[in-house]
């Protein structure tokens, strides 16, 4: 038995959970801790809210609230969609809490006592409409790397780069929309480049790591670790606990990694367990890929700096994009876990965004895709397998395990397969292989789907009883077992699966796993576990989806009016031209869409149109329409479109020019 620290990257408390969080984040790091506790290790998994920063003060002020109201209502929305999606944190606390705030004031003052955080006076954007310096997220301007509008003082979103305020070209307050002076104020750094040497040969010799951690570490590391600012000037935060540092704040990222600590320290103090044995001993974080930075550089180099043992590993889940294209909150391009589980289990959420690609690979939900496994995998194989057996033991052997005698080579095989599944599938979840595992769990109800098949037990009952008995009495070991795998990816499934066969679900131990269920015992009567899905539940989901999308844009400015100006610059890239419609046909699933292959002469194009309640397809067949060529690709209800058909947005009237040749650029 051995202690292990789990942790989840701390959601940021200025929106509710979706798809994509899930995925990356809070179901593997649970699939892990139910594992753990199963193999009979003291597990402590723990996260926390994270309250502060510039967003949420950002979005306090604009809709004159306090920072904090705008941090409860989202902790409060956070919190419940992640239990609902039965994500079993030990504790679960927000970085507002007052205990979060002691540690992490005492971590800076331990910090700075030792020399590793200096004073300095730097040039910031001062607003002077708004009176105030302008903390990294409330200035926006063009990024200096890739020339990208709309960078925010910290970030491009873009290119990925870090950014300082005083780096943006163009710059403009995101409150007043004036243009900042730049003036200097004093501000505390952590001496970051100090730790070059010792961050680069922990993520070397760190063997655990995996490779999209220690790759992309290790380029940032190539091109120097440079100082970080570990201030803000503002109101909402920990305050520097410094003479002569009032109205600065600790910064998000110097504070947020405490949350960790300070959720751990919270369950100590209600359980009187120490919450350090359980780090010193292995600490695993689970986060996002867009954050491996600070975890895999900046925040073992403030442990360095404080003196404290080094997490063991980083798990970084790639990205989970939608319907072909990258998830979008701003555009509403997205499925909150709240809407989802309006429709369907946890459970089910929980195998699909497990199954459907390895952790460190970017991957996609689809509508098609998901109503596909949930029918194929779970309700036609693991779950009519599950099905069969009960019901054939309820009804040729009135409901209780039947006596096995003389296997034959079939039964002995099948027997091995069952035996050795524990090792096999607990040594892929040990090496966060999550998805590999859960595949060798569907393949296991596979073969015991061929098994009972070929075993013909609703023939043999008569025809040879004892080889009848065999096959049930073997089925029901691997419903058992399955249900035990299925633990850490469909809690509540796998209880229902136990409840059924009549066992406990009380400390059930993943090494005793392939212990058998002895004859005789009497088993309850099953009911189906999982409800086929059918195709037009599932083009609901795609149109309503596409409809959220649809809103946005148009809620997105007011009537008539414009709602941004853009540059002639900008403006010239657009590339206008006239084309031909020569084919033309619905969008299967969606009421809105049309599937266009457009003529512009030097080739043809496919675009996707929300047209359909306006134009049929002969309507729209053969009309010269204005279409803007140089758009990025794009899936639209899984259909590639390579541009836009310009159409008015209140009567969808197309523009249209019958003049014009096929091809004519618009100027």
């Amino acid at each position: 038995m051995s202690k292990l620290f789990i942790t989840c990257a701390l959601p940021y408390a200025n929106g509710p959970t979706h798809l994509g969080h899930l995925r990356s984040t809070y179901i593997p790091a649970d699939i892990y801790a139910r594992y753990n506790r199963m193999k009979g290790n003291e597990v402590l998994f723990v996260c926390s809210t994270d309250e502060h920063g510039t967003p949420i003060a950002v979005k306090a002020e604009k809709e004159g609230k306090k920072p904090l109201e705008i941090a409860t209502r989202y902790h409060n929305m956070i919190k419940e969609d992640l239990h609902a999606c039965h994500i079993s944190f030990d504790n679960f606390s927000r970085t507002t809490d007052s205990l979060h705030y002691e540690i992490s004031q005492n971590f800076f003052l331990k910090l700075y006592e030792k020399g590793f955080i200096y004073e300095k006076e730097i040039k910031q954007p001062y607003c002077d409409r708004c009176g105030r310096f302008l903390p990294d997220r409330y200035v926006e301007g063009i990024c200096p790397h890739c020339d990208s509008e709309g960078a925010r003082g910290d970030h491009c979103e873009v290119c990925g780069r870090h950014l300082e305020p005083t780096q943006l070209v163009e710059p403009q307050c995101l409150i007043c929309n004036s243009k900042p002076e730049i003036k200097e104020s004093k501000h505390y750094f952590f001496k970051l480049s100090h730790f070059e040497n010792d961050v680069h040969n922990w993520i070397i010799s760190n063997k655990e790591l995996p490779a999209n951690v220690k790759n992309y570490a290790l380029q940032w590391i190539k091109e120097g670790l440079k100082d970080w600012i570990l201030t803000r000037d503002m109101e909402w935060g920990i305050p520097v606990p410094l003479d002569g540092a009032e109205g600065k704040i600790i910064y998000v990222w110097g504070e947020a990694f405490l949350g960790y600590i300070s959720s751990a320290a919270q369950w100590s103090g209600k359980t009187g367990k120490l919450w350090k044995e359980y780090w010193d001993e292995k600490a695993v974080h689970f986060i996002g890929k867009d954050i491996i930075y600070h975890h895999s550089i900046f925040w073992p180099a403030l442990l360095m700096a404080y003196g404290c043992k080094l997490p063991k590993n980083i798990i970084a889940g790639e990205y989970l994009s939608l319907e072909g294209s990258k998830m979008s909150t701003s555009k509403n391009w997205v499925i909150w876990t709240s809407d989802f589980l309006k429709n369907f289990d946890a459970d089910v959420l929980r195998y699909y965004l497990t199954i459907n690609a390895p952790l460190t690979r970017d991957t996609d939900f689809s509508w098609d895709d998901f109503q596909r496994r949930v029918n194929d995998e779970l309700a036609d194989v693991l779950g009519n397998f599950i099905h069969r057996t009960f019901s054939f033991t309820k009804r040729f052997f009135n409901g209780e395990i039947p006596e096995a005698t003389d296997f034959s080579g079939d039964d002995l095989e099948f027997e091995q397969s069952i035996k050795e599944a524990p090792l096999i599938i607990g040594n892929l979840i040990e090496e966060y292989k999550f998805r590999e595992a859960l595949v060798n769990v569907i393949k296991l109800a596979k073969k015991g789907n061929k098994y009972f098949n070929d075993q013909e037990p609703w023939k043999t009952v008569k025809e040879d009883p004892e080889k009848a008995a065999n096959c049930l009495y073997l089925c029901n070991q691997l419903t058992k077992v399955l249900a035990i795998f299925l633990i850490p990816y469909m809690p509540e499934k796998s209880l229902q699966i136990l409840e059924t066969l009549n066992l406990s679900t009380d400390n059930i131990v993943w090494d005793n796993t392939s212990s058998f269920i002895p004859s005789g015992h009497k088993i309850k009567k099953a009911k189906p576990l999982f409800a086929k899905i059918d195709d037009e539940f599932i083009e609901k989901q795609k149109e309503d989806l596409y409809k959220n999308l649809e809103e946005e844009v148009h809620d997105s400015s007011e009537d008539n009016e414009m709602t941004e100006i853009v540059s002639i610059d900008d403006f010239a890239k657009l590339e206008f031209r006239i084309g031909k419609v020569i084919e033309a046909e619905s969008v299967e699933g969606s009421d809105n869409l049309l599937k266009l292959q457009v003529d512009i002469k030097e080739k043809q194009i496919q675009v996707v149109a929300g047209i359909a309640k306006k134009y049929s397809d002969d309507e729209i067949l053969n009309k010269k329409v204005v279409v803007l060529v140089n758009l990025a690709p794009a899936k639209l209800f899984g259909v590639k479109s390579e541009g836009m058909i310009l159409a008015t947005s209140d009567s969808l009237s197309i523009l249209s020019s019958e003049t014009a040749a096929i091809g004519e650029r618009i100027k």
